[in-house]
């Protein structure tokens, strides 16, 4: 048996070859992708479906828009923490070698090739496509006919104008804020000859700039009339109007720019007396963040560039020219187009659970026996019904909840006012710091407060990202806690296409870590032991690396072992190089992880043992699996948490198991099939690139479809079922002599 030590800290392999000690160390950065480029990696995967011709038209579109609102956030998040690091002179190398520096540059290049195949996809396939079927975009204002410039013209006026600011720049008027992923038009203009503009004798014609937003309150893509329906972009109606913005002046040139600011806060939580305050404080400075990219029209006037370049302090490589409209995201809006259903993938309608009858009582079914709902293809109403159920129960005392992204109008949120001005106690933790969400969130918190609740504003230095709520019930038999434990937020639009698990029960030992886990969030304690659950930052990497750990064990035994883990992404170190060494011991390890991974498959004594698949489908794959064989007494875990160190060292996580034989049944059926599926699935390569399987002489399975399949067909049974079992009372049916009714 192969000897493991510690060498310079870390985790090595010793295996005897011939007459030879080698030893293998588990950190090497040749072992690990860059986890910005993984990401990188996975959007391609994204893209690939808006080039899937297999597809409907309008889900490539829809896709190819995903892709480019997927960009911006990483330009935003990811790339602007590089431009931190460098700026600051943080040289230090991630787990794959790199310095951030290093990172900068490579993702310059790959990202400048993802915007060219965005755009390729979208000139060159997309654009035809849908002229095919009777959809045009006007890609130039100058391409309209005399009839089509006098709508956009008189649209332009009525509609437009009275909404426009145009912001010239000189020595009395500086340089205006540009929003961030706002989109703008920048021009270069000079007054006219007599219009009294230019002063003094003598003086010279003089250039100036100047700016326009683009509105956001106006819609991005306008109908023209006429024969098929044809649009133009909003930018484009400007454009060809600009002239009547600035009156006595000419037009030199005008084109669209667009750019992307670092928008990660900065928050100093030790020292933030109000974190509430401190946080919308932040919210107001992130639209003055450090410029990180800038999208440009092709053809741009090198003028009207170089004094944008130099007021937003903008290098080279963080300029991308754009071959078409900018910013993409308006594409992910065509599919609310009314019509063209042929064109689309057919709306899915969530069924039933399997275990729960919906029109019984909540706590009722719970009591028959631990409850798994698979959203979307089950229903997510059952959360929201027992959120309701509770706010309304005379039983009840008290209700206590997480919350880390929830709907525009969340009838969970609407529940827990009820239930605070029904006299319940009412405990939230609304997570101020969920970004992007920050601003929605506050005013949930303040909404919350208003109607009586509790509300936490998550705890310092931690994100709060589980998803745990605790309905506390005085019954006969005495106090009875019911707990629901979630892969994802308590949101009801949201669950309706991510793939995500839930767990309602009332089991004690549960209920008890659940009580737990609220009284470490609002006050001080912190539980030595804890019956079932696993939190992080303190105690779950350890659970994760010990259960991958004891199947390294069974394997060195000669016991097979196996994993098989879903999650979001990979790229925790510790975690990593635990997977490694239970490879290495011949554990077969079977990873489904939807975007980033740092792990490499098919290295020589590291990962033979070890596959990784991503699915990206219709529904996003969000839902957080953990398997492990455990020498035949197979254990089942679900929770909030990615093997990501943000995940596990700085966030409160939950982990939770599955005990009930059925719903294990279930999950290893679910990961089983996702295993199997040869649609959807992109196997890593060692090479760390991504393919699809090769389906030749094989029957075709798309997992999520056959789910939605499954689901309806089973929820179609249960109602035939109930139908045969009703007894109809046929009309001749004698009379109760006593109140004449059947």
């Amino acid at each position: 048996m192969a000897a493991t030590k510690k060498k310079d800290g870390k985790i090595a392999k010793s295996e005897k070859k011939g007459s030879k000690s080698v030893v293998i160390d588990f950190r090497a950065p040749e072992y690990y992708t860059n986890r910005e480029l993984s990401w990188i990696k996975f959007n391609e995967r994204v893209l690939s479906e808006a080039r899937d011709k297999t597809l409907p038209l309008f889900e490539r579109v829809k896709m190819l828009g995903i892709t480019a609102s997927n960009l911006d956030e990483f330009f935003m998040v990811r790339v602007a923490s590089l431009k931190d690091m460098v700026n600051a002179g943080y040289t230090k190398r991630d787990i794959s070698g790199m310095t951030p520096a290093e990172q900068l540059k490579a993702l310059s290049t790959v990202t400048h090739e993802l915007v060219d195949l965005q755009y390729s996809t979208y000139n060159r396939s997309l654009l035809p496509l849908l002229k095919q079927n009777g959809l045009t975009i006007v890609t130039r204002h100058e391409e309209l006919s005399d009839v089509q410039g006098s709508f956009v013209d008189k649209y332009f006026m009525e509609a437009v104008y009275p909404v426009l600011t145009p912001m010239a720049v000189d020595t009395s008027r500086p340089f205006p804020l540009v929003r961030n992923k706002s989109l703008n038009i920048g021009a270069l203009v000079s007054p006219k000859e007599g219009s009294g503009i230019l002063k003094g004798k003598g003086s010279k014609k003089k250039t100036d700039f100047a700016i326009v937003q683009v509105p956001d309150v106006l819609p991005r893509m306008v109908e023209i009339p006429g024969d098929g329906r044809t649009f133009i972009l909003l930018e484009e109606i400007i454009e060809r109007n600009i002239d009547k913005l600035f009156l006595n002046y000419k037009i030199k040139c005008a084109h669209p720019f667009r750019i992307m600011r670092n928008a990660d806060l900065s928050i100093d939580e030790d020292e933030a007396e109000d974190l509430l305050q401190e946080i919308e404080k932040q919210l107001k400075r992130r639209q003055w963040g450090e410029v990180i990219r800038m999208e440009v029209e092709e053809g741009i006037d090198k003028e009207l560039l170089k004094i944008i370049r130099k007021e937003l302090t903008i290098e080279d490589e963080g300029i991308y020219y754009i071959g078409g409209p900018l910013d993409l995201t308006f594409l992910s809006k065509m599919d609310g187009l009314k019509g063209y259903e042929h064109l689309k993938i057919k709306s899915w309608t969530p069924q039933p659970p399997k275990y729960m009858d919906m029109d019984a009582n909540v706590f009722n079914e719970i009591r028959k026996g631990d409850i798994l709902l698979m959203h979307p293809y089950e229903s997510f109403e059952p959360v929201v019904n027992f959120i309701r159920t509770a706010s309304r129960d005379k039983d009840v005392l008290a209700i206590k909840m997480t919350l880390y992204r929830v709907s525009g109008n969340s009838p969970i949120i609407a529940a827990l006012a009820q239930a605070a001005e029904n006299g319940k106690q009412v405990s939230v933790l609304v997570e101020l710091k969920a970004r992007f969400d920050e601003e929605h969130n506050i005013n949930w918190a303040k909404t919350l407060e208003k109607a009586g609740c509790h509300v936490i504003y998550g705890l310092v230095g931690l994100k709060t990202h589980s998803k745990i709520a605790l309905v506390v019930r005085k019954e006969e038999e005495g106090i009875r806690r019911y707990v629901h434990l979630g892969t994802g937020n308590y949101n009801d639009t949201t669950a309706k296409f991510y793939t995500d698990m839930g767990l309602f029960t009332c089991s004690e030992p549960i209920g008890e870590d659940a009580t737990a886990v609220f009284n470490m969030l609002s006050g001080y304690s912190e539980p030595v032991t804890w019956n079932k659950l696993s939190l992080a930052p303190l105690w779950l990497k350890n659970k994760f690396i010990y259960l991958i750990d004891r199947e390294a064990e069974h394997a060195r035994a000669g016991r097979e072992a196996r994993i098989i883990a879903k999650m979001n992404s990979v790229c925790d170190p510790d975690i990593i190089e635990a997977l490694y060494r239970a490879s290495a011991a011949g554990v077969k390890i079977e990873l489904i992880v939807r975007g980033i991974c740092s792990l490499k498959t098919g290295i020589p004594g590291v990962s033979e043992n070890i596959t990784v698949r991503s699915i990206v489908g219709f529904f996003l794959e969000h839902s957080r699996i953990f398997y492990f064989l455990n020498e035949g007494n197979e254990e089942f875990y679900m929770g909030s948490a990615d093997w990501m160190p943000r995940n596990l060292d700085r966030r409160v996580e939950i982990l939770f198991p599955v005990e009930r034989a059925e719903l294990k049944e279930d999950l290893k059926y679910f990961l089983e099939l996702e295993l199997q599926d040869n649609v959807k699935c992109h196997f890593l390569q060692s090479d760390g690139d991504y393919i699809k399987p090769d389906r030749r002489g094989r029957q075709s399975l798309n997992s999520q479809r056959q789910l939605c399949i499954e689901a309806r067909d089973r929820s179609k049974k249960k109602r035939d079922d109930m139908l045969s079992k009703r007894v109809f009372i046929p009309e001749t049916a004698p009379q109760d002599e006593e109140d004449g009714k059947a």
